[in-house]
């Protein structure tokens, strides 16, 4: 209850223009019990970062499960597609290095990431699809390739670049790793 509350105002706020006022209201529970599971307002973030990695994770890796290396690759372009849609993603892009720490942040999207995108590339090169290669090494990369095309999407107008470029460049660069 506590998570999934401060989940939709750290989203729709954002981390500092979110109180623990706001979060024990839209909760429905006691400033006690806020302070009793989370004693801190950023170990409240953490928990509410571990739930959003989780679910995007859970949603990819079915996919991934099924489809190796060629469902990781659709649905690496569905997500760049619709980040701006993703509810998740002033948690996931702006406010989660800011609040963690960009190498805590980092560990945790690797955590949740990685594993996944790992098992993509060994399929992929088990079936001939993909270069061979070491699968840690390019999952490490492809995984910060799309953090960053997030990002560049997010602040497209910003950075001077239209979202279907970015879309674009990302995909050409996943396709030079196949045969």
């Amino acid at each position: 209850m506590l998570v999934e509350a401060a989940r939709r105002l750290f989203a729709e706020k954002g981390f500092h223009a979110t109180s623990t006022t706001d979060i024990v209201n839209a909760a429905f529970v006691t400033r006690g019990a806020l302070q009793h599971y989370f004693p801190k307002k950023e170990s409240l973030f953490r928990a509410v970062f571990e739930l959003s990695g989780r679910s995007l994770v859970e949603r990819t890796a079915a996919r991934v499960a099924n489809e190796g290396w060629a469902g990781l690759v659709a649905d690496v372009e569905g997500f760049i597609e619709n980040v701006e849609s993703f509810e998740d993603q002033r948690i996931a892009f702006i406010d989660g290095p800011a609040v963690l720490g960009w190498a805590e942040w980092r560990r945790l999207q690797v955590n949740y990431g990685l594993r996944m995108m790992e098992s993509a590339i060994a399929d992929g090169i088990s079936k001939g699809l993909v270069k061979p290669q070491p699968p840690r090494a390019l999952a490490h990369l492809i995984l910060s390739i799309v953090e960053e095309a997030s990002l560049m999407v997010l602040n497209a107008k910003a950075l001077e670049v239209e979202p279907e470029e970015v879309k674009f460049a990302l995909l050409s660069l996943l396709s030079s790793l196949q045969w």
